[in-house]
């Protein structure tokens, strides 16, 4: 087949973000007393019933508030692990027998690019291995300091793809951040559907045929993919290998089967445009563009299914402090996501659905990490002052088996590799602490208002073959 070439011109796109609807306050304000209310009587009949039982002492305050703190880390610890594994199996369970083929409508796929030039052109060779028939391909090249504008220029055109020519464009703008790159591509596409990734991403074949079939149901506005690390056989990309398929794909499972996934991920997420519209498009206030576009799309009512076979491979960072950057960054930008949706997370009549989301985001980068750190120490100064080391080795086995059961669990379900699973027994007390630790320290700073940048990952250029 003859490769046709496109013709070049100059675009202007809007990159603001639209205004949101207006509110009826003094209704909300109405909803929050009735609320308000009803929980504060709550509480008052609580305090009544249980103060006369109380014994007021210091020493005993000290050792039945240990025992409670106690009592509710296992309690919210089980029931996380087990909710979340609940769920994500019928959700699986319902997947196995899901099949919905013929739909093929045209997407666009939106590539934003800055400084990738060492692996873009692996990025759009696994796009043209989709087996999809019916796409385009939009580089947007966000003011690139290195070889990436020649790099995309030598694949811009038809190209020929797994089952048809797959034409290729190029957008070239000034440096303006992910965020504008992306609204530009999405602005410039004529598609209903719009595939979002990231420019060093490369993807599984079947990612679109597997992720548009979501959207045979109207309510659904997006799908989120499922996120693999590339470069693997490290001991750092191992454990960031088990955290991504326990940690993070697990939990997208078990929101699959709401419907109400709380962050698309940045390398694979496919939209509806409408939907897009409907949040505002992308915005750059926040340091985690993807959650806080996947808030305001729940917020407008859009439901988000997860698809575990669009699989995106991405590199992760090969040394400790690349990780912990990531991961500052990360927590940064879902607490500026919370604060700037906190209306949703204080007031449960403007959406419900969406203020359960909020709050388990709320739980998962601010309260569980301060509990898990507490949770240790406290073992630990309790094991030094009265000689009982054992109970620390026995929190360690029962936290290990915890982990060993869900890695166990995942790695079958998603048919990942089993030398994965012994990671597992210093994942959580190690690696999840370590994480933690970081998201604690990033939780102060973002409080006290201290500045940083986005920071970039630096590429060394893998194909999905060499994992």
């Amino acid at each position: 087949m003859e490769e046709k070439k496109i013709s070049r011109f100059k675009v202007t796109f809007n990159n603001r973000e639209k205004e949101p609807p207006k509110r009826d306050f003094l209704l909300e304000k109405k909803r929050l007393i009735i609320v308000s209310g009803i929980l504060s009587l709550i509480l008052t009949m609580v305090i009544m019933i249980t103060l006369p039982m109380t014994v007021l002492s210091f020493s005993g305050l000290i050792v039945y508030s240990s025992v409670v703190s106690l009592v509710i880390f296992l309690f919210v610890l089980l029931f996380r692990y087990f909710s979340i594994l609940y769920l994500a199996y019928f959700y699986n369970t319902k997947y196995t027998v899901q099949s919905v083929y013929g739909y093929y409508p045209f997407v666009s796929i939106i590539v934003p690019v800055y400084n990738e030039g060492i692996v873009l052109k692996d990025s759009i060779d696994s796009l043209l291995e989709l087996e999809y028939p019916n796409y385009e391909i939009i580089i947007v090249n966000d003011g690139s300091t290195d070889n990436t504008k020649e790099v995309a220029e030598t694949l811009v055109g038809y190209r020929k793809g797994r089952n048809t020519l797959v034409k290729v464009s190029l957008i070239s703008k000034p440096n303006g951040g992910k965020s504008r790159a992306l609204n530009a591509g999405i602005q410039y596409s004529k598609a209903d559907f719009v595939l979002c990734m990231d420019g060093d991403t490369t993807l599984s074949t079947e990612t679109l045929k597997l992720g548009v079939r979501y959207f045979t149901d109207p309510s659904v506005g997006a799908v989120a993919g499922n996120v693999k690390v590339l470069n693997r056989r490290k001991w750092l990309t191992d454990l960031q290998s088990l955290e991504y398929v326990e940690g993070l794909n697990l939990a997208r499972s078990a929101q699959g089967f709401l419907r109400m996934v709380n962050i698309i991920p940045g390398p694979i997420g496919i939209f509806r445009k409408k939907a897009i519209i409907d949040a505002g498009y992308y915005a750059s206030d926040t340091f985690a563009e993807d959650a806080d576009l996947t808030l305001k799309i729940l917020a407008k009512g859009w439901k988000i299914s997860y698809e575990p076979n669009a699989i995106a491979y991405t590199e992760a960072p090969v040394k400790l402090h690349q990780l912990l950057k990531q991961r500052y960054r990360w927590t940064r930008g879902i607490l500026q996501a919370i604060r700037k949706h906190k209306n949703y997370l204080l007031n449960p009549t403007l959406n419900f659905n969406n203020t359960l989301v909020m709050w388990s985001m709320f739980y998962e980068a601010l309260i569980w990490p301060a509990m898990n750190i507490f949770a240790n120490l406290f073992f630990i100064i309790i094991a030094l002052i009265y000689g009982m080391s054992n109970l620390v080795f026995f929190w360690w086995v029962g936290i290990a088996s915890l982990d060993m059961m869900a890695a166990l669990y995942c790695i079958a379900a998603e048919k990942e590799e089993l030398r994965l699973v012994p990671y597992a027994l210093f994942y959580r007390l190690v690696f999840i602490l370590l994480i933690d630790i970081t998201k604690a320290m990033a939780t102060i700073e973002e409080f006290i208002g201290i500045q940083m940048n986005w920071g970039k990952l630096e590429r060394v250029g893998l194909s999905a073959g060499s994992k």
